[in-house]
């Protein structure tokens, strides 16, 4: 087997703003898997935040090119000791890559004999008010039924104003909370009593990771279901919370791929909380692993590929509101031009 990889610059449409930073664009690896003529792809896309370098990518992805040298079965790779994000772009073209030889898609891979259209969330970033009622009234007149609300920043008054107008602006909308950590426990409690009124699906990572104990005790006061992000990476951590949260939010690019979230799936099944499937930003190629696993998942917020000013790649939909798989093989996308 054969690992090949090209490095491709991702801009936004605009800035992109949540609680701890502002991102205008990002850099994406293409990894591209061969064997027998048929090809199997992935996308690894880099982070600050998970602290993904392009040198560290392709230093990753040199390492497993020497180990995919020796495989001669494509159902029989090897478990690579690279970085979650890195681990899942494998991940994913592996899986492209066995569904393609096989003619099927990768959810029948997955035990899903049929996969139904799904709506996704749409993210507003932290942006003046007036903005945001525009931003809900256009997505909303597209198609959109679920809008995420990025908090985190700012004056509380001024952000509870904020999402007020936007609850106005889309009366009939689910709607996604997600501070990214940044309110305290006490805080969090507090803005989540005042946001019930606004019919609040869930809030995500309403406090900073790493103190699992404190989230359950907010999840447990909150009359806003709590879905645990970062601190719900793996498996070890859904273990950790149990029962004690009402979601955990997969991402594949933190968990380490397709069959990472496919254990996490399970154990929160086995402990009553549902499953939420989310994204970085990235293009459809990046997105489309995860919309395979969305009969799995009671929130779908895979909208990374709708936040580029122009996206390589198609195939999963997303533009009115509703993820829909082209292909009827491996991951069901194509490039848009040439690679």
């Amino acid at each position: 087997m054969r690992l090949s990889w090209a490095v491709r610059g991702l801009a936004l449409r605009e800035p992109f703003r949540i609680s701890r930073s502002v991102m205008s664009e990002r850099d994406a690896v293409v990894v591209e898997i061969e064997h027998d003529g048929a090809v199997g792809r992935g996308e690894v896309v880099t982070s600050t935040y998970y602290g993904l370098t392009i040198e560290r990518i392709e230093k990753e992805l040199a390492a497993a090119r020497e180990a995919l040298a020796e495989v001669r079965d494509p159902g029989r790779i090897p478990v690579f000791g690279a970085s979650p994000g890195v681990s899942a772009a494998l991940d994913a073209a592996v899986h492209d890559l066995v569904a393609t030889r096989r003619g099927v898609p990768v959810f029948e891979l997955l035990g899903t004999a049929h996969w139904q259209p799904v709506p996704t969330a749409y993210t507003i970033g932290i942006m003046p008010a007036e903005r945001a009622v525009r931003t809900a009234r256009e997505l909303t007149g597209r198609g959109f039924t679920v809008l995420k609300v990025k908090l985190g920043a700012g004056d509380e008054r001024q952000e509870l104003a904020r999402l007020a107008a936007i609850r106005e602006a889309a009366p009939g909308a689910r709607l996604l909370l997600d501070p990214n950590g940044a309110w305290e426990p006490g805080q969090a409690i507090r803005l989540l009593k005042a946001v019930a009124e606004f019919e609040v699906d869930a809030v995500e990572q309403p406090i900073k990771p790493g103190t699992p104990h404190l989230l359950a005790e907010v999840a447990a006061r909150s009359p806003v279901p709590v879905i645990a992000d970062e601190d719900a990476a793996t498996a070890a951590d859904v273990r950790v919370l149990g029962s004690r949260v009402h979601g955990v939010n997969v991402k594949l690019p933190k968990c380490g791929g397709i069959r990472a979230a496919q254990e996490i799936i399970g154990l929160a099944r086995d402990n009553g909380v549902d499953v939420m499937l989310g994204c970085l930003v990235s293009s459809s190629l990046g997105i489309a692993p995860a919309v395979h696993l969305t009969g799995f998942a009671r929130w779908v917020d895979l909208d990374g590929h709708l936040l580029l000013a122009h996206d390589p790649w198609t195939g999963i939909g997303g533009d009115d509101g509703v993820l829909r798989i082209a292909g009827d093989r491996g991951l069901g996308v194509r490039p848009v031009v040439s690679l």
